[in-house]
């Protein structure tokens, strides 16, 4: 019991002793917090102030501030970039050019001509022979009526002239390949400006997906640049995004001005704003680029004979070039019929010509329309749309 009464009393003078030590330690840290400056009562408060850390002196006022002027630095005109223009090309001119692109056509034709040309330069002409021949012309797509009358008329020079030797069997094979292809067919481009209504030719290019439409209307108008033609560009195909990014590249190639709609948009507003355009600026022709579209397709082919009516209520539509692909052979005659008759087709464009040994289309083509190949595409080159012209098609043909 003594032992327990020793312990408490020890505790008692421990706290107290602290007690004595502490209170006045705390009191006079209250007492120095209290005698600091006030942000926003001794003085403004500034950067810091809000801080958990205590700021040891009041921070200068912005208005304590001096500020020294820097001088100003005029701008060095020599480190502006210079901005380029993007040159213009000067095209090759059109006359001329298929016949610099025959080499091509000679090769992709190898087999029609030589083919033909072999079997006539028999010594004997047979019934067997003439089958051979007849296969060949259809393989080459150039259609059963065109063929049968082909091998009648060669059968006809063959019986009353006889055929000496090669030469001679591949001058009768020309006369009679170039009067098929039709050389009176009226292949010239309605361009000229309509002085008397003072506005613009119109050509309106048609076709379904994936035969080059956009490329060729650039093309042909580079055509009609080499001929000092003043053109514009309509890019009426409102549906593919690139399309008409891709048409303005190839006007600014050579200085052609492109007119454009808004994405989906609606493609007839397009073709009637740049043919008001065409006429304000004077230009001899507009260019209009169409969406291609299956033949099959109702609501479409509706869509492309709307342009052409919008179109007219400025005049008269110039031209309709359909632009066939002359790798799909008699495909090409169901999609030739059904835009004939929709869009009175007054000539055909055929590309990648130079990329089938089918140049029967040709014929093919122009019997089933009854309008001409105007203009064929030989190649990827920005100049290899060539003004279609019938011997030098033959003499392709031939080598």
């Amino acid at each position: 019991m003594e032992y327990v009464l020793i312990g408490v009393a020890v505790a008692v003078v421990l706290i107290g002793g602290l007690l004595a030590f502490v209170v006045p330690r705390r009191k006079k840290r209250i007492q120095e917090q209290a005698d600091r400056p006030r942000p926003g009562a001794d003085y403004a408060p500034g950067v810091g102030d809000d801080a958990t850390s205590v700021v040891d002196e009041p921070r200068r006022l912005v208005e304590d501030v001096t500020i020294t002027p820097q001088p100003e630095v005029e701008p060095d005109e020599g480190a502006v970039d210079e901005i380029v223009a993007t040159p213009v090309e000067r095209p090759e001119p059109a006359a001329g050019r298929l016949s610099r692109l025959r080499a091509r056509l000679a090769k992709s034709q190898s087999t029609l001509g030589k083919g033909l040309l072999s079997l006539l330069s028999k010594d004997r002409l047979d019934e067997d022979t003439w089958e051979e021949i007849e296969d060949t012309l259809l393989a080459a797509d150039l259609g059963v009526a065109p063929t049968q009358e082909l091998v009648e008329r060669l059968r006809e020079r063959v019986r009353v002239e006889g055929i000496a030797d090669p030469a001679h069997a591949r001058t009768v094979l020309r006369e009679e390949l170039v009067a098929l292809v039709d050389p009176t067919m009226d292949r010239a481009l309605r361009t000229d400006r309509h002085i008397d209504g003072n506005r613009p030719a119109v050509v309106l290019v048609v076709g379904v997906n994936g035969t080059g439409k956009t490329t060729t209307v650039g093309k042909l108008a580079r055509v009609l640049v080499a001929e000092d033609r003043d053109v514009i560009l309509a890019a009426a195909d409102t549906f593919r995004a690139a399309a008409a990014d891709q048409l303005t590249t190839w006007g600014d190639r050579v200085g052609v001005p492109t007119v454009r709609g808004p994405e989906g948009g609606d493609p007839a507003s397009v073709a009637f704003d740049a043919v008001k355009t065409g006429a304000d600026a004077e230009a001899d022709v507009v260019l209009i680029d169409t969406a291609g579209r299956l033949q099959t397709k109702v609501g479409l082919m509706d869509e492309l004979g709307k342009i052409k009516r919008v179109v007219e209520k400025h005049g008269p539509v110039d031209e309709v070039l359909l632009v066939l692909d002359a790798t799909t052979g008699q495909n090409g005659m169901m999609q030739a019929r059904v835009f004939g008759e929709v869009v009175d087709v007054t000539g055909v464009v055929l590309t990648k010509l130079d990329g089938t040994a089918k140049g029967g289309i040709v014929v093919a083509v122009q019997r089933e329309l009854g309008v001409p190949v105007k203009l064929v595409g030989l190649g990827e080159g920005a100049d290899d749309l060539a003004p279609f012209d019938p011997e030098e098609f033959v003499d392709g043909l031939l080598g």
